[in-house]
């Protein structure tokens, strides 16, 4: 078994803000496992929940960001850390449903998709059947 060489995100206290580990766990894995250098990961605030994935390439330090209304954004890193909503200079929205698979993510990501930001779901709707497709990358903890 080889050793990982990508962090994961580490737990959160609030359990509904850890809700979205497994699936964050899951894109990080993806990206770690396709070479993406990944540098920390955490999962931010909620209203809405969101998650920061950074990483580099030489120097450049860019990030990912995803959040329950609007999916995947990324952009030059400019600031943030667990607790507080991550800041990104030119930002692009990847687009597609707010919870693309991993190797959707990766390919949006590489092959520089960018679409218009566009609100998916409010993260207020409990009954929208986000939470049982989010609880479904649970076993993704286990695996990665």
């Amino acid at each position: 078994m080889s050793e990982r060489r990508y962090p994961v995100p580490a737990r959160h206290p609030d359990p509904w803000v850890d809700r979205t580990h497994g699936y964050v766990t899951h894109v990080v894995t993806t990206l770690g496992r396709a070479g993406v250098r990944v540098e920390s990961c955490w999962l931010d605030p909620s209203g809405p929940r969101d998650a920061t994935i950074v990483t580099r390439s030489g120097s450049d330090l860019r990030a990912l960001v995803w959040d329950e209304e609007t999916g995947w954004r990324e952009g030059r890193f400019v600031s943030g850390r667990q607790g507080e909503r991550t800041v990104l200079d030119s930002v692009r929205y990847l687009g597609g449903d707010v919870l693309l698979d991993g190797d959707a993510v990766l390919d949006r990501l590489l092959t520089g998709v960018s679409e218009a930001p566009r609100a998916f779901r409010s993260h207020d709707d409990h009954h929208d059947g986000f939470a049982a497709r989010l609880d479904s990358y649970a076993p993704a903890i286990a695996a990665a």
